[in-house]
């Protein structure tokens, strides 16, 4: 990487990381500490409050993209995070749920990711670019994991408000970082054509192989968030309290990035991505079996209780593949872009993931209360069979590094 792609690369994860801790901070307190507010005695309003932002993110993923493309990227960036510490600012100072909930719809409403990643497409090369992408993906599980040990701590500080009003200044930081330390963008709105634009997008979404990506990028997220409505009891059946369940994630999530800096970078330069992503997404198949043998109380479990160990080892497997898969989607997905339509093609991936989260989410919730959690791994097990399927015959091609 040239210092220039280093910086932007660097910069960009940084304020993609800034985000999504303050959004994922108030996930492991929400539900405790909405019940200090006013209507936080109904599950209903309670759950709309904490998951809103991820539905009001997918409606504007697409628009925030667009307009990344027609007024420029770091303008969009910037506007986005401002509306991310409005939200902030409004769940800081909220009484009620209905008030929080506004907060958390506004916080979702700069889906700036979009915007971010055509930015980093635009200041690296192809043959780089999955290292920067790599770092936004990386931060999305790292921020997770701090969030689950942070979020409690905060809250013992603050309540609910502190972490949002936490929230709001990281958004400032992330508005400071895009202003002063990213590269100065390409133009290249100034020479964006709507007409040309439309026609290039819609042949563009049209590939099918971008058309894989979509498909895989919602099941990836959409099986994570499944997951992680079962998981959580998992832990706490093994014995671990709920606020160190932050330390049992950490140490898998930072682990698994040695990994994927062992594998995907020096596979991607020898041309052997595509035997890495599908393998990858065998791997994260494999882990739902195992999760669903410790659900059940299988072999892999203590007189029914799921032995700690075997947890552990199989949350490391699941961010081995989940850091793999979501480090190369994004970079493959531009790369298959027009730079004219990046923005674009990028906001309706963002718009795939955010779907998945919600759905992830919402179906989880309703296979755990209806059949148990391992019907839950059982699903998401299958899923990941459909994406190997569908993503099995994928182009990827391979760009040898250009010397210097």
């Amino acid at each position: 990487m040239t210092v220039s792609e280093k910086r932007a690369s660097w910069s960009l994860a940084f304020v993609y990381a800034l985000r999504m801790l303050g959004l994922f901070m108030v996930l492991p307190i929400f539900v405790l500490e909405a019940q200090h507010y006013t209507g936080g005695n109904d599950p209903t309003k309670v759950g709309l409050a904490m998951g809103i932002y991820g539905l009001v993110q997918a409606v504007l993923q697409i628009p925030f993209g667009m307009a990344a493309d027609r007024l420029g990227r770091k303008r969009v960036i910037i506007f986005g995070l401002l509306l991310f510490v409005l939200g902030s600012w409004l769940g800081a100072v909220a009484s009620s749920v209905d008030a929080l909930a506004w907060g958390r719809a506004l916080q979702g409403a700069g889906a700036v990711s979009a915007a971010v990643s055509a930015l980093l497409a635009d200041q690296t090369r192809d043959h780089v670019r999955t290292f920067g992408m790599a770092l936004i993906g990386a931060s999305i599980g790292l921020m997770f994991a701090l969030s689950l040990v942070l979020g409690p701590v905060l809250s013992k500080w603050g309540g609910l408000s502190g972490v949002f009003a936490v929230s709001a200044v990281l958004g400032l930081l992330g508005m400071a970082i895009v202003a002063w330390w990213t590269p100065k963008e390409p133009e290249i709105h100034k020479h964006f054509d709507p007409a040309k634009g439309e026609l290039s997008l819609r042949a563009t979404l049209l590939q099918p192989d971008l058309l894989r990506l979509n498909v895989g990028v919602f099941v990836l997220y959409a099986v994570q968030l499944a997951n992680w409505v079962c998981i959580p009891a998992m832990l706490s059946a093994s014995g671990v309290s709920p606020a160190n369940h932050g330390w049992v994630y950490l140490p898998a999530v930072l682990l698994s990035f040695v990994v994927m800096g062992g594998t995907l970078f020096p596979m991607e330069r020898r041309g052997q991505l595509k035997a890495l992503f599908l393998g990858s997404i065998v791997l994260v198949g494999v882990v739902e079996l195992g999760w669903y043998a410790l659900g059940v109380g299988g072999t892999l479990s203590d007189n029914g209780v799921p032995n700690l160990y075997a947890l552990e080892f199989l949350l490391f497997l699941f961010f081995c593949g989940f850091n793999i898969l979501e480090a190369s989607q994004p970079s493959l997905a531009s790369k298959m872009a027009s730079p004219a339509t990046r923005g674009a093609t990028m906001g309706v991936y963002n718009t795939l993931q955010s779907l998945g989260v919600f759905a992830g989410a919402v179906g989880g919730g309703w296979l755990t209360k209806s059949y148990g959690a391992g019907t839950v791994f059982l699903a998401s097990s299958a899923f990941m069979v459909v994406w190997l399927v569908v993503a099995a015959p994928m182009h990827i091609k391979h760009k040898p590094a250009a010397a210097s």
